[in-house]
């Protein structure tokens, strides 16, 4: 298991354009992969649904947490870092 902690730089935070690529690049992994937002201590979400996504709040300078369980979790872990820190550019 994976336990990464991200900082979110994009302007409007995870929500719209950012939560649907943060959702699909999940979606393509058979791990388990759960996010939460660290600044306000929610509740784990699950990364492959929109509307878990969008229900955490996430805003620019807040910090993620994602939990990744399965076969393919280092490779999720990647893809999922590598999609934030480049501030979502495709």
């Amino acid at each position: 298991m994976q336990n990464i902690h991200l900082k979110i730089i994009n302007e409007v935070g995870l929500h719209a354009r950012p939560a649907a690529l943060f959702v699909k690049t999940a979606a393509k992994y058979t791990s388990n992969i759960e996010v939460r937002n660290k600044n306000s201590r929610s509740q784990w979400v699950n990364a492959k649904s929109i509307l878990g996504i969008l229900t955490l709040g996430v805003e620019k300078d807040h910090e993620i947490e994602v939990k990744i369980e399965g076969e393919d979790e280092v490779e999720a872990g990647k893809d999922l870092t590598q999609l934030i820190e480049n501030d979502f550019a495709a």
